[in-house]
C-alpha cells in the first residue's frame, strides 16, 4: 500500500510499505478516506525526534471504513465508517476506568524504549515513533487500529467525512481545554492560537457558556475565521498589548481562563521575551501573566523540552491553576459527533487544503508554513 513516511532531516516521501495485518483479537482494518495534518508532527519534521526511523508513517487524525476485524471486536464490523481517536488506549487499565485514556498504562507500543526522564511511559499514540508510544498512522491506504472497541467511533450518517474527521484529534483536544479550565457560564476564557484546536476550543467555550471568548493570534485569516465560525472576538497581537487588551475586555481582572493553543513550532526559535528554546514558552508566560488571581491556564499539545524563565512565582502568587495536556481522551468522542449531527459543532472548514495523499509533502510545507491560510491541510488515499 502506499504511505506517508518520514525518510530523513525532516524529508516526506510517499512509499509502498506492507499492508497491515491483524495482530491481536481486538484489532480493525480501516481503509482510510480522510486523514489530517497535525501540528503535533511539526517537531517531527523538523527533525527534532530522534526517536524517528526511516520509513515511520505519519498521520494522527483520520477517519475510514472497517473491512477487517479481529475475533474479540464486539461494537465494528466490515463496513462501519469510523472515526478514530488520536490516543490508542487499552479500556482495562485504572486510568482508561477513569476517563483518562491519553494516560493509558498499557497502550504504549514500545514501553520498555519510554524515556525514563518523563517517569512513566506516554500512552499510545497514531503517527509518531514507536519508541515513544506510538503506531503507524493514518495518512495511508490502510490502518490497523488496536483495541478497536475503545479508539474507533461510528460516524453518524448525518455528519460528512470532513466534519467528522475533526472528531479525532482536534475537537476533543478543544473540549478538553475547557474541561481542565472548567468553564462556566459567564467565563471570560482567553485562548491563544487560532488553528484548529485554538478554534475548536473557542466553539467549546462558546457551547459551555462563556460570556466572552477571545482569541490571540497574527494570522488575519484564522482570526477572521475564529470569529465567524467560532463566534470568538479577534485579537491580533501584532496591533495591540494583549495585556490591556484582555483586562480592558474582562472588567479590569483578567480572563477567568486561558488557554495555550499554539503548539510547538517547527524549528527551534527565539522567543518574544529573549529566551532560546525548542518550546514555545512566550504564549504560556503571556497567559500566566494575563490570568486574573485564581483563575486557570491550561496548556494544550506538544511542549516538549524544558523551559526556563517560566513565571513559576505569578503562579504562586496569584494562586492560578495550572493544566496541560498532550492528547485528548476518548470519552467525548461520541458527544462530539451527536454534536456534529445536531448542526452544533461545525468543522470541515478547517479543512482549507484538500490533495490527494501522493501529495502529501507539499501538503504539509503549506500547513508549516501557514502559506495561503492553510488551517489543516487533509489528505485522501
Amino acid at each position: 500500500m502506499r504511505a506517508l513516511c518520514w525518510v530523513a532531516a525532516g524529508e516526506l516521501a510517499v512509499r509502498e510499505v506492507p499492508d497491515p495485518e491483524l495482530r491481536n483479537e481486538r484489532d480493525v482494518i480501516v481503509r482510510v478516506r480522510r486523514s489530517a495534518t497535525c501540528g503535533g508532527d511539526l517537531p517531527l519534521l523538523a527533525g527534532q525526534d530522534p526517536l524517528l526511523r526511516d520509513g515511520d508513517v505519519l498521520g494522527a487524525e483520520f477517519l475510514g471504513e472497517v473491512i477487517e476485524v479481529g475475533p474479540a471486536v464486539r461494537r465494528h464490523r466490515p463496513g462501519d465508517r469510523v472515526v478514530v481517536g488520536a490516543s490508542v488506549a487499552c479500556g482495562g487499565c485504572w486510568y482508561c476506568h477513569q476517563g483518562l485514556h491519553s494516560c493509558c498504562d498499557n497502550a504504549h507500543a514500545d514501553p520498555a524504549s519510554a524515556d525514563p526522564d518523563w517517569g512513566r511511559p506516554d500512552a499510545g499514540c497514531f503517527g509518531r515513533p514507536r519508541a515513544a508510544g506510538g503506531f503507524a498512522g493514518g495518512h495511508a491506504e490502510y490502518v490497523r487500529v488496536p483495541y478497536a472497541d475503545v479508539s474507533a467511533f461510528q460516524v453518524p450518517d448525518a455528519v460528512d467525512d470532513d466534519r467528522a474527521l475533526f472528531a479525532a484529534d482536534a475537537a476533543p483536544t478543544g473540549w478538553l481545554a475547557v474541561e481542565l479550565g472548567a468553564v462556566r457560564p459567564g467565563d471570560v476564557v482567553a485562548i491563544w492560537g487560532a488553528g484548529a484546536v485554538g478554534q475548536l476550543t473557542a466553539r467549546a467555550a462558546v457551547l459551555r457558556g462563556a460570556a466572552r471568548v477571545l482569541v490571540v493570534d497574527r494570522h488575519e485569516e484564522r482570526l477572521r475565521m475564529a470569529e465567524r465560525h467560532s463566534g470568538a472576538e479577534p485579537i491580533d497581537y501584532r496591533r495591540t498589548d494583549v495585556a490591556a487588551e484582555l483586562r480592558d475586555r474582562s472588567g479590569g481582572r483578567g480572563p477567568d481562563v486561558c488557554v495555550v493553543a499554539v503548539g510547538p513550532p517547527a524549528r527551534s526559535t527565539h522567543d518574544r521575551f529573549g529566551g532560546h528554546t525548542a518550546d514555545q514558552p512566550d504564549a504560556g508566560r503571556e497567559a500566566v501573566h494575563a490570568c486574573r488571581k485564581s483563575g486557570v491556564v491550561v496548556l494544550l499539545g506538544g511542549t516538549d523540552g524544558f523551559v526556563d524563565a517560566f513565571p513559576l512565582g505569578v503562579v504562586t502568587d496569584r494562586r492560578l491553576t495550572l493544566r496541560g495536556a498532550r492528547r485528548p481522551d476518548l470519552r467525548d468522542v461520541p458527544m462530539l459527533l451527536d454534536r456534529m449531527a445536531r448542526d452544533e459543532l461545525r468543522t470541515e472548514h478547517l479543512a482549507t487544503h484538500r490533495l490527494p495523499l501522493e501529495h502529501g509533502p507539499q501538503g504539509y510545507a503549506l500547513f508549516r508554513d501557514r502559506a495561503d491560510g492553510c488551517v489543516r491541510a487533509v489528505f485522501t488515499p
